[in-house]
């Protein structure tokens, strides 16, 4: 392998082998391993051209719904001129070449900063990264490639490269044409340009800002799209497993006696934490664990609603960790007049359609593994440890996404489903049930914010703080991912208040972090903290402007001189919507956010239905994402996450008694069904601007605008998560 580019663009190859290019990642200096299938041929990481002209992209983000498996091929297809027709996709292999530092900053808050070498094979799908991370990467490997095609295509018509053009899939000079598998094995001894001749290519650059259609639609539509628990191998069984409460629950017995009277089922497998019953279907799984009634036991005190809320009001009395702000707080809260207000939010349940499910098979020291993962290596790792072996005897092939919001960054099941695959010696395909998903999630945290400000003369706010009570969430997150070397104290203060700088021009304000012992572990929901921190700021300042006697969009607008794409969303959003000012009785409300280098505005309009239950009737957003690879997809994503944010603020929560949590189903969960549903509309702000993250973008500010609406409709201040 010959390295061509001082950016670390990796070429190699051999007679008769075809194209691929990896392009230029952090961290650079480690060897591609990329599979390779008959007909087609590997140069590095990222890019092959077969034998049959098809393109392949290798793609190092999960598929989860958002459209990575669309967005990072059209942008080498894009680059290089290929015919989006023939391009494809593939799962990337773990490798520290396909590390998402920029996702590490994002998922943290910039806690860890330059992510450091140590971390190099965190591979995570995490804080809307995906186009902002690999485009640029992405198009100086198609660009490489586009340039070594030319080249070979050059020297057979004996002319110069820059003379040669690119049309869907060709090489063209004048009337000559020549398509890229033919030139492939050629374009090996090309010598490559340096640096990456990128946006150079005469014919290419037609399919950035189209919307192209999606390449993993087609299966998802007719059903042959595969998923985790769709893997069938030969001698396969099935198993479920059963946990203990939330905290330190521990197995002390099964009825074994009651299980062995079960059709199919084949053994039960105890350990100090679970128990799996295994089937020869899924059904005698289930039907064998509910026969084995295990126990559990805590050696403390489980936690349940009440502690938690004690746990929270005892961190807000503690003094707090001041983690962002400016000004003299004190001195502004001191003057004018003082506005407190004290908010909280529930456990956040990511409720995806598809529950968690691995199939690992065990031979001859080595494990095979498909998984639902957000964190490849992550899951490498720990199935290595569930199979008592080392991580270079683990192959991990990850699989299309039902939704994973956060909660396949962990890998409690995938490293379950080793270990049973080690003890049983067969494959094994191990599937949670929704209740036991729910059981053993690592939800959302709760929250609880103790906010205050003061308005001065004319209404303005001259000084504002909050005090966020919350686990240090981040903390455990990063240890789980990146290691021990990762458990940075500003990690967990960081994560547990992402958001909560207001975006307002404030002369005084402050973020203080409390953190609270609440007896569990929590995990990462879509969103992050901005979920709750946007609620609790969105709905204060709506606040203050009714104290003020002002109109919260102009209130609001009046504090954006420091970012005008963000005033813009409000007032296109507001125009959108026909805002008339939010007034008592009209069932409006208005919430706006910056979130991952996006912009966003919510207008929303509810009230509550005969029951007393919210019902939301419109929710109307202007997006600003920068530039858009595929305006379908942003749309998309924004539309999703308008309803995604409508379930976290009407229910995908869940309290706990005795360390389990009540919700144990989606009848409990409250999650928007298709009657409930909104009118949506959705405006995207188009300008030259750098792509901003968009999957989590449209979540945090639902719940506040839905928040000021119902205040705006009935005169009542909900100041907890959910509304119900």
């Amino acid at each position: 392998m010959a390295r061509v580019s001082r950016r670390g663009l990796l070429i190699g190859g051999g007679a008769g082998v075809g194209l691929v290019v990896a392009w230029s990642l952090w961290p650079r200096d480690y060897p591609a391993n990329l599979a390779v299938g008959p007909g087609e041929h590997a140069f590095g990481a990222w890019l092959k051209v077969g034998e049959d002209g098809r393109v392949t992209v290798t793609v190092p983000q999960a598929e989860g719904g958002q459209g990575v498996y669309t967005a990072l091929p059209q942008i080498v297809a894009d680059e290089l001129g290929a015919d989006w027709r023939q391009v494809g996709v593939e799962a990337a292999p773990v490798n520290p070449l396909y590390a998402n530092p920029l996702g590490v900053a994002e998922l943290f808050e910039g806690a860890f900063g330059r992510v450091p070498e140590r971390f190099a094979s965190a591979m995570l799908t995490a804080g809307s990264t995906s186009v902002r991370q690999f485009e640029g990467p992405a198009r100086a490997a198609a660009a490489t490639a586009r340039a070594l095609l030319q080249q070979a295509a050059a020297r057979r018509w004996d002319v110069s490269w820059r003379d040669c053009g690119v049309d869907r899939g060709f090489v063209t000079h004048g009337t000559e044409r020549l398509r890229f598998a033919e030139l492939a094995a050629d374009a090996v001894g090309g010598d490559a340009p340096d640096p990456p001749p990128v946006g150079q290519g005469r014919g290419a650059g037609r399919l950035t800002g189209k919307s192209v259609p999606r390449i993993d639609a087609p299966s998802k539509v007719d059903g042959s799209a595969q998923f985790a628990g769709d893997v069938r191998l030969q001698d396969m069984v099935h198993a479920r497993v059963r946990g203990g409460p939330l905290g330190d629950g521990r197995l002390v017995s099964v009825d074994r006696t009651a299980a062995d009277r079960v059709r199919g089922l084949v053994q039960v497998v105890e350990t100090p934490r679970w128990v799996a019953a295994v089937g020869v279907t899924g059904w005698a799984a289930e039907r064998g664990l509910d026969a084995l009634k295990p126990r559990f036991e805590t050696r403390e005190v489980p936690p349940d609603e009440a502690a938690i809320r004690r746990a929270l009001e005892a961190a807000l009395r503690m003094e707090g960790k001041r983690v962002a702000g400016e000004g003299d707080v004190a001195a502004a809260l001191g003057g004018g007049r003082r506005i407190e207000a004290t908010y909280a939010v529930g456990l956040g349940v990511h409720a995806s359609i598809e529950t968690a499910s691995a199939v690992a098979a065990y031979r001859d020291g080595r494990l095979e593994l498909w998984c639902q993962t957000e964190a490849p290596a992550h899951a490498r790792a720990a199935a290595a440890r569930g199979a008592g072996v080392g991580e270079g005897d683990v192959v991990v092939h990850p699989m299309l996404i039902g939704g994973g919001f956060g909660a396949r960054l962990e890998t409690e099941l995938i490293e379950q489903a080793a270990h049973l695959a080690v003890v049983l010696r067969r494959p094994v395909n191990l599937v949670r049930t929704r209740s036991e998903e729910i059981a053993q999630g690592r939800h959302r945290p709760p929250a609880m914010a103790r906010m205050a400000a003061s308005l001065g003369a004319g209404g303005l706010v001259q000084g504002w703080s909050a005090k966020i009570a919350s686990p240090a969430t981040g903390k455990a997150l990063a240890r789980r991912l990146l290691g021990r070397a990762a458990t940075l104290a500003s990690a967990g203060e960081r994560y547990a208040v992402g958001g909560a700088a207001p975006p307002y021009r404030i002369p005084a304000w402050a973020v203080d972090h409390h953190a609270a012992d609440i007896g569990i572990e929590t995990g990462h929901l879509r969103g992050g903290a901005h979920g709750y921190t946007c609620f609790f700021n969105e709905c204060f300042l709506d606040e203050l402007a009714k104290a003020g006697g002002q109109e919260p969009v102009s209130f609001r607008i009046g504090m954006l001189g420091g970012n005008p794409r963000l005033a813009r969303c409000l007032s296109t959003a507001a125009s959108l919507g026909g805002w008339d000012g939010g007034r008592p009785g009209t069932g409006q409300g208005i919430a706006c956010h910056s979130f991952r280098g996006g912009h966003i505005a919510v207008l929303a309009e509810a009230d509550r239905s005969g029951g007393g239950r919210p019902r939301v009737t419109r929710l109307v957003a202007a997006a600003d994402c920068g530039t858009m690879v595929n305006p379908d997809l942003v749309r998309q994503q924004i539309e999703g996450g308008l309803i995604f944010g409508l379930g976290l603020a009407l229910g995908a929560s869940t309290g706990l008694a005795a360390g389990r949590p009540t919700a144990r189903g989606f009848d409990r969960l409250w999650l928007p069904l298709l009657v409930d549903a909104p009118e949506v509309t959705v405006d995207l702000i188009e300008n030259g601007e750098a792509s901003g993250g968009v999957s989590e973008l449209a979540v945090p500010p639902v719940a506040p605008a839905v928040a000021n609406a119902l205040e705006a409709a009935t005169g009542v201040r909900a100041r907890t998560l959910p509304l119900l």
